[in-house]
C-alpha cells in the first residue's frame, strides 16, 4: 500500500494491475532471449486446476508407460519432495505431467523420462532448476533429448547440473567452437574478479572449471542432436583443451611467486589424442612439458610452475576439475624430470648421446605438435620433430620393431570370444595408426608431405596418392578407420563395449588389413 500511494495509485490494486502488465511485457522479452514461445502468461491453463503433487504421485494414471511409473512411484512420501514450497510442488507436477504427455506422444523415450527422474532427484532443493524447466518448454525437451541419447551426457548432467542454462538458447546449437571468444571472455571475467579483489585462487580455479564444462556441453548437445560429425566433435574438444591450457598457464605463471620474467620461454608439447586432434569426452591429455631459457634458477622455476599448472588442472574444486594429466612420454618416462631443457629433449628425440629415445617413442612424434609457447618455440619444436621422423632409417628394422610393438600391445588387450573390437581387434583402430607411423617413419624422408600432422584418415589417402598403398585401398582404409572412429563414439557415449559380432563392420576390418599388408609387405619387398 505504501509503494503504491508513493506512486499516486488511489489503492493497491490499479497499481499491482499496472505491475502486471509490465511484468508480463518482460516475461515475454525474455521468452524471445530464450527461446520459448511468447504466449500470454496470464492465459496458460487458463479453466484448468492445478493438479496437487501429493495427489499425482498417489494415483499415477495407468495410460502413462510402465517403467517411468515405477520410477515415479520411488517418490511417494520422499522427504525431499515434501519439505518443497508450494509453488516448486507444483513446478514439479507440471513438468511430470508435461513429460508423460510427450512419451506418450513419442516426442521422447521412456529412458529419457526415468533418467530426467533420475537427474532431477538430488537436485531437488535447488528450485531455479525446477523454475527453468517449468517456464521454459523447449529448454525441458531439449533436456529430455539429450538425456535420451546416451548414459555418458545424463551423468554429466548429474556431475555439472549448472550447464542446463546453455539449452535456453536456440543459436547454441548451430554454433562452433570460438577459442578466441573463449579466451577473451575468460580473461574479461577474470579481469572483473581482479577489480573487486575477488580473484583469489579458488574463484579462478572455479571460473576455469564452470566455463570449460559448459563449453564441453554445448558441443555434447551438438553431438547429440546430429549437428556435428566425430571427426568434427574431436576438433572443437582438442581446440578447447588447447585454450584451457593456455589460459590455464598463464595465470598459473603470473602467480608464480618465483618467476624470473614476465613471460616464461616455456611450450607445452602434446601427444596422443591431443597432438592427432582426436580427443573424446573425457580423455586425459598426454603433455609433454620443456624450456628454453638460460637463467640459473630455470631448472627450478620450471619445475615448480609444472607442478603448480598441473594441480591447477587436475585438482577436484566444488565445480569438478578439468583433466587428467599424463606426463609418460617425457624423455626416459616416469623416471624422468617433469620439465626438460628444449636441448636435451632434442638430444633425446634425435639419438644424440648415450640416452635416446625409444622406436615407439618416434611413433608417437608422429602425432605430436606444440600446443603452448611463443612462435618461436612453435618453431623450434617443428624443426626437431621434422628432423626425427624424416631421419634415414632402416625399413627392415624398423617394420620389425613395430609389427613387434603391435603384438605386445594386442596381447595387453586380449578381445574375448569371436567379437570384434573396433579399436584393438586385427583390422581395428590400432592397426590402421601403427600402418600410417610406418608408413610415416619409414617414407616421409623421401614423401614430404607424409611429414605433416594432418591426422590418421588425411596420411592413408595421402600415402596412396604417393604410391605407398595400391589404388584404392588408402581410400578405403581410411573410410574405414572413419566409420570405426563413429563406432567407437557412438558406444562410449552410451557407455557401452566397442566389440561386434562379426559380420558387422566386416568391410571395415578387411579395408584396414589390406592397409596392414600394403604397407607392411608390400613396401618390405619393394625396399629390399
Amino acid at each position: 500500500a505504501w509503494i503504491a500511494a508513493t506512486l499516486g495509485y488511489d489503492s493497491c490494486c490499479p497499481f499491482l494491475c499496472e505491475l502486471d502488465t509490465h511484468r508480463e511485457l518482460v516475461a515475454q522479452e525474455f521468452d524471445k532471449l530464450l527461446g520459448a514461445k511468447s504466449d500470454c502468461k496470464t492465459c496458460k491453463g487458463a479453466g484448468a486446476a492445478p493438479v496437487q503433487l501429493e495427489d499425482l504421485l498417489e494415483q499415477l494414471p495407468p495410460a502413462w508407460p510402465e517403467k517411468f511409473r515405477a520410477r515415479l512411484q520411488l517418490w511417494h512420501q520422499h522427504p525431499r519432495l515434501l519439505s518443497l514450497r508450494e509453488d516448486a510442488r507444483a513446478w514439479l507436477a507440471r513438468l511430470i505431467q508435461r513429460t508423460a504427455q510427450w512419451l506418450i506422444a513419442g516426442k521422447v523415450t521412456e529412458e529419457a523420462g526415468v533418467r530426467l527422474i533420475d537427474w532431477i532427484e538430488p537436485l531437488l532443493r535447488r528450485e531455479n532448476y525446477l523454475a527453468l524447466l517449468f517456464e521454459r518448454p523447449p529448454v525441458h525437451e531439449r533436456l529430455l533429448r539429450l538425456l535420451g541419447a546416451a548414459k555418458w551426457p545424463a551423468r554429466y548432467l548429474l556431475l555439472h547440473p549448472g550447464v542446463i542454462d546453455e539449452l535456453a538458447s536456440d543459436e547454441m546449437l548451430h554454433e562452433r567452437f570460438d577459442a578466441g571468444g573463449f579466451a577473451q571472455e575468460l580473461r574479461r571475467r577474470l579481469a572483473s574478479l581482479q577489480r573487486t579483489g575477488e580473484d583469489d585462487e579458488e574463484r579462478c580455479l572455479n571460473l576455469l572449471r564452470h566455463a570449460h564444462h559448459a563449453e564441453v556441453f554445448r558441443t555434447l548437445a551438438r553431438d547429440v542432436e546430429g549437428v556435428l560429425t566425430t571427426e568434427q566433435v574431436a576438433d572443437d574438444l582438442s581446440a578447447l583443451a588447447e585454450v584451457v591450457l593456455e589460459i590455464t598457464a598463464d595465470w598459473c605463471w603470473q602467480r608464480l611467486k618465483t618467476r624470473h620474467r614476465e613471460t616464461p620461454q616455456f611450450a607445452i608439447i602434446a601427444y596422443g589424442k591431443l597432438g592427432g586432434k582426436e580427443l573424446g569426452y573425457g580423455s586425459d591429455l598426454d603433455i609433454v612439458f620443456v624450456y628454453d631459457d638460460d637463467a640459473e634458477q630455470a631448472p627450478e622455476v620450471y619445475a615448480t610452475f609444472v607442478r603448480k599448472l598441473i594441480n591447477w588442472l587436475t585438482i577436484k574444486t566444488g565445480q569438478g576439475d578439468l583433466f587428467e594429466i599424463d606426463t609418460a612420454l617425457r624423455p626416459n618416462g616416469n623416471s624422468g624430470l617433469l620439465v626438460t631443457s628444449f636441448e636435451a629433449y632434442a638430444r633425446y628425440q634425435q639419438q644424440r648421446g648415450s640416452n635416446t629415445a625409444w622406436t615407439w617413442e618416434h611413433q608417437a612424434m608422429t602425432r605430436a605438435r606444440c600446443v603452448f609457447g611463443s612462435e618461436a618455440l612453435h618453431q623450434r619444436f617443428e624443426a626437431i620433430r621434422t628432423a626425427v621422423i624424416t631421419a634415414p632409417r632402416d625399413i627392415v628394422a624398423l617394420r620389425n620393431e613395430i609389427v613387434a610393438m603391435r603384438e605386445k600391445v594386442r596381447s595387453a588387450r586380449p578381445v574375448r570370444g569371436e567379437k570384434f573390437d573396433v579399436k584393438h581387434s586385427a583390422g581395428g583402430m590400432v592397426d590402421a595408426e601403427f600402418a600410417v607411423q610406418f608408413l610415416v617413419l619409414a617414407f616421409s624422408g623421401a614423401h614430404p608431405e607424409l611429414a605433416a600432422n594432418v591426422g590418421n584418415i588425411a596420411l592413408l589417402q595421402r600415402a596412396e596418392a604417393a604410391g605407398l598403398l595400391p589404388p584404392g585401398v588408402g581410400t578405403q582404409a581410411a573410410s574405414a578407420y572413419r566409420e570405426l572412429r563413429r563406432v567407437q563414439h557412438k558406444a562410449r557415449l552410451n557407455e557401452e563395449p566397442t566389440q561386434v559380432v562379426l559380420p558387422a563392420l566386416q568391410a571395415e576390418r578387411d579395408a584396414i588389413q589390406r592397409a596392414w599388408v600394403a604397407a607392411f609387405h608390400l613396401n618390405l619387398k619393394q625396399s629390399i
